[in-house]
């Protein structure tokens, strides 16, 4: 257990990214006293263009109350009677202590604000891993996005798959990418940041491995150029929102105990999710180039992973 201690202390102190934050804790402070978060839905746009939102301290519902306010609120992504596709992680037959699927808390109020920006329906779904019935019921997640008034729908047969292009993959020039990508006009991308045992880290990138069917060619040809390729598709994220709330720090991805999770209470909300993995990589305190899929996706011109050179609005609660 103290080695896990001393291993989140040295984690907390590279996250520089989120704690240069002067006065940011005030104003967060002052718009959730006045009036709670609905108030916060109905707020006005903000003025301000941010290519990253990171926010530490708070709950997952809070942080994305925040976050999302500095981008606009989500009527800047989504337009009245719009359908939508919320993607979580939901890839294990885990509690949410575990960390190794999305935060439900935080699933539950993406899809809340998408209604209330007008969207007609939102849908939610993962091919996952283990039994998908399992994994729907024991993340937490199917009850919250229903109760959040989301159609959750299953990704467990090869017939909900229709198959794509993928020119100028490196690796992947074909993948078969399930139907609600085609049959949603927006795609939110809710991964949860953790370790993983194949690429050191699995964030905003690698969690479209839960919307194709064949993933197991992924890990037969070079898996992290696969991630890479497979971001070369045009159905990409209006927004990703990853959650950094319970992090998985060490036998990733699906976790031995509790002791393998640090609560960090952060979250990073970009439309760049080349930018938002590799922000990620200080949140787990490794070196951006050996995930080596973010720089494959960098060279790819898919995003940018030099977040020194980002406008990024830092929220401490």
């Amino acid at each position: 257990m103290q080695i896990l201690l001393n291993k989140t202390v040295r984690i907390m102190k590279r996250r520089d990214f989120l704690r240069k934050s002067a006065g940011a804790g005030l104003a967060a402070g002052a718009a959730l006293s006045l009036g709670g978060y609905s108030k916060l839905w109905a707020a006005a746009p903000s003025a301000a263009k941010y290519d990253m939102v990171a926010v530490m301290g708070g709950s997952p519902e809070a942080m994305f109350d925040l976050g999302i306010q500095e981008l606009g609120g989500m009527g800047t992504f989504i337009k009245k009677g719009q359908k939508v596709l919320v993607k979580p992680n939901i890839g294990w037959d885990r509690p949410p202590e575990m960390g190794a699927n999305t935060n439900p808390a935080l699933v539950s109020r993406v899809i809340e604000h998408c209604l209330r920006a007008g969207a007609k329906e939102v849908y939610v779904f993962d091919h996952t891993c283990d039994n998908w019935v399992n994994c729907y019921r024991n993340s937490g997640i199917e009850k919250a996005a229903k109760d959040a008034g989301a159609k959750v729908v299953p990704g467990n047969s090869e017939n909900y798959y229709q198959e794509i292009e993928i020119p100028g993959g490196v690796k992947l020039k074909k993948a078969k990418v399930h139907e609600l990508l085609f049959d949603t006009d927006v795609f939110i991308n809710i991964p949860v940041l953790k370790d993983h045992n194949s690429t050191r880290m699995t964030a905003c990138m690698k969690n479209m491995m839960g919307v194709v069917w064949d993933r197991g060619f992924w890990h037969r040809n070079d898996l992290n150029q696969c991630i890479a390729d497979y971001a070369l598709f045009e159905k990409k994220p209006a927004l990703n929102i990853l959650d950094c709330y319970n992090v998985m720090v060490k036998h990733g991805p699906m976790g031995v105990s509790k002791e393998d999770v640090v609560q960090m209470k952060s979250q990073i909300i970009s439309t760049d999710w080349v930018a938002c993995d590799a922000a990620a990589t200080k949140m787990l305190g490794v070196d951006l180039e050996k995930i080596e899929y973010i720089p494959y996706a960098h060279k790819l011109g898919l995003g940018n992973m030099n977040i020194d050179s980002l406008n990024i609005r830092r929220i401490k609660m």
